[in-house]
């Protein structure tokens, strides 16, 4: 039943965002996420301890700023999700502005399939969507949520441009396909990964568990890797930033899988510096 009420909640939602104007879906998804930030206190103290050991020198006034602004950013992204995906391809490219699509085509031509990866930053969900109309449609590699209604509705709106979702069960054979097939594969870095295969790296001066399988891959195909960013440009509006593909380790590395993930890491902790308000610190990333 709660599972139910929790996809009908959202399919209203989605019909409400598509005739309400812009302005007013983000101030309606900034007042839904100061709202958990109000009320979800067990979510607010991981983001509260993980700013404070992120930003030691900042002030208290600063990271409760940071962690407000990441509470709202993420009320914002939902209510803009539902909203972008309910336009038609060209209102959805009119939208955006598109950096690095020369670094991004070149990467493609190298005909090896080429590995996208970001974390849960800025408006990554957007665009995993947009990059199907600029480029080509992509695999969205995808952990299923607990709500299957809610997991559905959610694939509609990955796959609304033509790109398709893997998950976890089966997600290697399935993404060494789409490489071979020279497509591309999108993925998220920056979660926790229990067991003895996941690469401890540092992200924020700390140890973190982080999953091994895109360094794994881009060693084992010689696929590109290329960091993706999605940043807000004004109401409504966003830049997708491809940055250059992260150089892989020399072949002689004796921890090669490692050395790849700090340096994609690296780059993803650069963004989240730039625009802190914009990351998941509600997520328990740090468990040593």
């Amino acid at each position: 039943m709660r599972h139910r009420i929790e996809y009908l909640v959202v399919r209203a939602l989605q019909g409400l965002v598509r005739v309400t104007p812009d302005r007013l879906v983000s101030a309606c998804g900034t007042l839904a996420g100061l709202a958990f930030y109000t009320l979800d206190r067990t979510h607010r103290r991981v983001a509260d301890e993980n700013v404070a050991a992120a930003f030691p020198a900042r002030s208290a006034k600063e990271r409760r700023a940071i962690v407000r602004g990441a509470f709202g950013h993420f009320g914002r992204l939902f209510f803009e999700l539902l909203r972008f995906s309910a336009l038609s391809p060209a209102a959805m490219l009119a939208r955006i502005e598109f950096e690095g699509d020369d670094r991004t085509r070149q990467a493609y031509a190298q005909g090896k399939g080429v590995l996208f990866y970001t974390g849960h930053f800025g408006y990554w969900e957007l665009n995993g969507i947009a990059h199907a109309l600029q480029f080509e449609p992509f695999a969205v590699v995808a952990r299923t949520l607990d709500n299957p209604q809610l997991n559905a509705l959610l694939e509609r709106v990955r796959r609304c441009t033509g790109n398709s979702v893997i998950y976890r069960q089966g997600a290697v054979w399935r993404m060494m396909r789409t490489l071979r097939a020279r497509h591309g594969v999108a993925l998220l870095i920056d979660q926790h990964v229990e067991g003895a295969d996941a690469v401890t790296v540092e992200f924020f001066d700390r140890s973190a568990a982080t999953t091994p399988a895109l360094a794994a891959l881009a060693l084992r195909t010689g696929a590109p890797v290329v960091p993706v960013f999605a940043l807000p440009n004004g109401v409504g509006r966003y830049r997708m930033i491809y940055e250059h593909p992260i150089q892989p380790p020399s072949a002689d590395s004796e921890n090669a899988i490692r050395e790849f993930t700090q340096r994609c890491t690296d780059v993803l902790e650069m963004y989240v510096r730039r625009h802190p308000d914009l990351w998941l610190w509600m997520h328990r990333r740090w468990r040593e």
